[in-house]
Order: structure tokens, then C-alpha cells, then sequence
């Protein structure tokens, strides 16, 4: 995680903009009022709202953790991938 200033930020939007995507880390721009502002890449943003929906439902919620834990314990199944 980076951080920069705003003043900063507007001298070199292009070069952070870069960095952020190229690097695919998050970037904290700091403004001059003390309250500070997130730069994350678009991929990144979109894949925080799909796990938020995906656990937003309870009950969905439960089975993923569930089914994380299964697969960290090696309770697993191999399956071979059928071309349709």
C-alpha cells in the first residue's frame, strides 16, 4: 500500500495511476484536509463487491466458509472437465 499527498497526486495522476494498476496495489491520497481518499484498480474494486454480495446472504455465507474449510482440510474432489 502507497501512499501519496493530494498535491503530489495532481503533479503525477498519470505516473500514480500507472503505479496502481501496474502493481495492482491500493494507494492512499491523503488530502489537505486530514481526510484521506482509496485509489484501488478497477479488478480489484469489483472483486470486494462480489465477495460482499456473495456474503451478504447468510445462508451463502455459511457455505462458503464451510466449503473453504473443506478444502483447506484436503476434503476435496477431482473431477475431469467435460467439453461441451
Amino acid at each position: 500500500m502507497n501512499v501519496t499527498t493530494i498535491s503530489k497526486f495532481r503533479k503525477n495522476a498519470k505516473n500514480y495511476f500507472d503505479q496502481v494498476i501496474e502493481d495492482q496495489d491500493t494507494l492512499l491520497i491523503t488530502r489537505n484536509d486530514g481526510q484521506t481518499v482509496v485509489l484501488i484498480p478497477l479488478d480489484t474494486f469489483n472483486s470486494y463487491t462480489e465477495t460482499d454480495y456473495l456474503l451478504s446472504n447468510p445462508v451463502n455465507a455459511k457455505r462458503l466458509r464451510k466449503s473453504i474449510e473443506d478444502a483447506k482440510a484436503g476434503k476435496v474432489a477431482v473431477h475431469e472437465l467435460i467439453e461441451v
